[in-house]
């Protein structure tokens, strides 16, 4: 791979969180070489601006400095180099962001996105990469280890071993940049879905049962690959797991998965039962498994290819984040690792969230992918007021659009054969999906009645925003929907940030908003009493809706005092149940959407 793009990465200073990174480019452009780092990630849809973390870039050729241009935040701009002389650009990176998003660097591991680390060559991306990933010094790391799904270099010169430092490589940048990189000492575990290895790396003081883990994911991975059909488009699939005490999120990738996971949500050894956060932790697994097809391979037509200096607008990530939270969940049940109460129950919770949210009511699905870069992902203490999540309502849509697909064709056609075709349409043929293509793929599979119909409803929901009647097209499934109050306890509309009695939101129309109370106010007292942390609805249990309530409040420097008038609580807890009588048409359709323990 003589004409091979050759980047160098090794954790520098662990202390300080700085790693040292070099690219050198064997055939650099004759007019000057231009050189810049992604703004953003794919799957986080927001201007990150990486380049703020480079530190003391510079160039050089044949031993000598080369001149170094900055054109603008995230490019520079290399002097023309003496022809058949390679260049080299040398630099740090500040490492100290503990998510899946960037690059995380310390004492106890070693994380990062090629996104955040490595420079693009212009005119060149194209080209093979090979990259040297470098363990550290010192004998606090000498037992360290690397788990990237990044091919190992194979027949060159220091190719890495498993899980081993050393040379590895990508056939062109954008495979460089869709791996993720772990290195520390780490627990690690595999098992085998659909005939591919699947590994799973953890970092962090845990005391995680992988033996369980290993067998639930394995079935719900098992189950995604049948869906859309053996076999997977990968031939190894890792899970990088970052352990921490509070933390949730994960990133997608093409052969990997990065997450950041609370220790109390992974099994333990002896647990009994589904807890909670243990569904949470496999309902992330599953949603960025699931992007394995939808995102990385079935994607819009405005990400392919990625534009990563800029934002990639499209009116479709509820169909490609919010369908996604719609499987996430229903994966567990289907591969039976919860029960299909378990499931009903979480999917009560999602139903729940959004109608809590006031801003459901401003915009829609359509617009909030859209607008992901300025809204979803920029949030304030008014976001509840005007947004609503793309992931959340979009996990209802495609819920509602299954259960009519089900229901209208005698269990004969669903959003399984909805996903399969776009994987046939899209994810197979490398093209990106129009607009429109979700509309047009489901007028084509449901028939000639059925899909023009459906396909016209779609469209209305994800534009509009009127909530879905879900009542109504649970009821042919044998499941009841009832809606209810969360609490008996008066109200006044606010949410307070964790443990403190500083106001994080003011609900729109609420009594807080009426009577003047702002995000960011510290409430200090009801009715001349204390307010301590938590103990604002202690204080209102007695009251009556209608009732007044004199609450002073500081904000900023100044003491204020409302009068607040109670409300009734809201009716927005969602709970679903099975009909245990339900006709024979309904037990079928139940089994066909939830499995047959359903």
């Amino acid at each position: 791979m003589s004409n091979a793009i050759r980047y160098f990465i090794r954790p520098l200073r662990p202390e300080a969180h700085l790693f040292e990174v070099r690219c050198t480019v064997t055939e650099p452009d004759p007019a000057g070489q231009v050189f810049s780092l992604p703004a953003w990630i794919p799957g986080s849809y927001m201007i990150r601006e990486f380049s703020r973390h480079l530190l003391d870039l510079r160039a050089e050729s044949n031993g000598k400095a080369v001149k170094l241009d900055k054109l603008d935040k995230h490019t520079w701009k290399a002097a023309r180099v003496r022809q058949g002389q390679a260049l080299t650009l040398h630099y740090q990176v500040y490492a100290w962001d503990l998510s899946v998003r960037a690059a995380h660097l310390d004492q106890t591991h070693g994380f990062f996105n090629g996104t955040s680390v490595f420079l693009a060559v212009a005119g060149q991306t194209d080209a093979p990469c090979l990259v040297e990933i470098a363990g550290p010094e010192g004998e606090t790391c000498r037992h360290w280890k690397v788990a990237t799904a990044l091919p190992r270099a194979t027949g060159e010169k220091g190719a890495a071993k498993a899980y081993g430092f050393g040379l590895y490589r990508a056939e062109n940048y954008d495979e460089l940049i869709d791996h993720p990189v772990e290195m520390g000492q780490f627990t690690q575990a595999a098992f085998e879905a659909g005939g591919v290895r699947h590994d799973m790396v953890f970092t962090g003081r845990h005391d995680c049962d992988t033996q369980r883990l290993a067998a639930d994911l394995s079935k719900i991975c098992q189950w995604q690959i049948e869906l859309f059909g053996a076999p997977p488009p990968m031939d190894y699939y890792l899970f990088l797991t970052q352990v921490v005490g509070d933390g949730y999120g994960g990133l997608e990738h093409r052969a990997s998965t990065a997450l950041l996971a609370s220790r109390k949500d992974l099994p333990w050894p002896g647990m009994k039962g589904m807890p909670e956060g243990y569904k949470t932790y496999l309902g992330l697994c599953s949603h960025e498994y699931f992007h394995t097809w939808n995102v990385k391979r079935i994607k819009p037509a405005a990400f392919t290819p990625y534009d990563l200096a800029v934002e990639n607008h499209t009116r479709l990530l509820w169909a490609f984040e919010g369908f996604t939270s719609y499987y996430d969940d229903l994966a567990l049940v289907r591969s039976g690792v919860i029960t299909p109460d378990d499931y009903l129950g979480l999917l009560g919770k999602t139903i729940s969230n959004v109608l809590r949210g006031p801003g459901r009511k401003h915009q829609s699905v359509a617009e909030s992918s859209f607008d992901a870069w300025t809204k979803y992902y920029r949030q304030d203490e008014n976001s509840p007021n005007t947004i609503v999540s793309y992931y959340a309502k979009g996990a209802l849509i495609a819920l509602a659009l299954d259960l009519q697909l089900r229901s209208e064709s005698a269990g004969r056609c669903s959003l399984d054969d909805v996903m399969r075709l776009l994987w046939q349409r899209y994810g197979q043929t490398g093209t990106g999906v129009e607009e429109d293509g979700i509309f047009t793929a489901i007028e084509a599979l449901a028939g000639a009645d059925l899909g023009p119909r459906l396909a016209r409803w779609l469209r209305k929901v994800v534009e509009g925003t009127d909530d879905l009647p879900l009542t109504r097209l649970l009821k042919p499934f044998g499941v009841d929907l009832a809606l209810d109050a969360a609490s008996t306890t008066p109200t006044i509309g606010i949410k307070l940030t964790s443990g403190d009695t500083r106001i994080a939101t003011v609900y729109e129309h609420s009594p807080a908003q009426q009577a003047g109370l702002s995000a960011g106010d510290v409430l200090i007292a009801i009715d001349g009493l204390k307010l301590n942390g938590g103990g604002l609805d202690a204080m209102l249990e007695r009251r009556q809706p209608g009732d007044h309530i004199q609450v002073h409040a500081f904000r900023r420097d100044e003491l204020m005092c409302f009068d607040v008038e109670l409300a009734s609580p809201t009716a927005d807890s969602v709970k679903l149940t099975r009909q245990s009588k339900a006709p024979a048409s309904a037990m079928q359709l139940r089994k066909g959407w939830l499995g047959k323990q359903a």
